[in-house]
């Protein structure tokens, strides 16, 4: 096994966990198109290398659904609907590096040394 860094400088979760059709989740509230709509969305601004949507299982808050983290930024969306992408989307990249309004891919740091592996 390797440790490296991870190559993102944002990851957002988004809720896509499927239950029962009486039960409450997030994928009966749209969350998979949300997911596909942040996901398009990044990509047309040219930052899928800065900025991963991934889809995530159950965040344990069905009822506030769909539910969207932003990590490392420790944000929490919820309730979140297809009209919220652009809002998220702003929030996310207000602090993504951009020249002449362009993303800017900054180097990753060195990945630290590993208890016990230092010579």
């Amino acid at each position: 096994m390797e440790q490296a860094r991870v190559p993102f400088q944002k990851i957002l979760f988004v809720c896509v966990n499927r239950r029962t059709e009486k039960e409450i989740c997030c994928a009966h509230r749209e969350s998979e198109t949300i997911a596909a709509q942040l996901k398009e969305r990044i990509k047309a601004l040219g930052l899928s290398r800065l900025v991963r949507v991934s889809k995530s299982g159950c965040q344990d808050l069905c009822a506030k659904g769909p539910n969207v983290m932003v990590f490392p930024d420790h944000v929490w969306y919820d309730g979140v609907t297809l009209a919220d992408v652009d809002r998220i989307i702003q929030d996310v990249i207000r602090d993504v590096p951009m020249t002449s309004g362009r993303p800017t891919f900054l180097p990753s740091p060195t990945p630290p040394t590993p208890a016990g592996s230092e010579r």
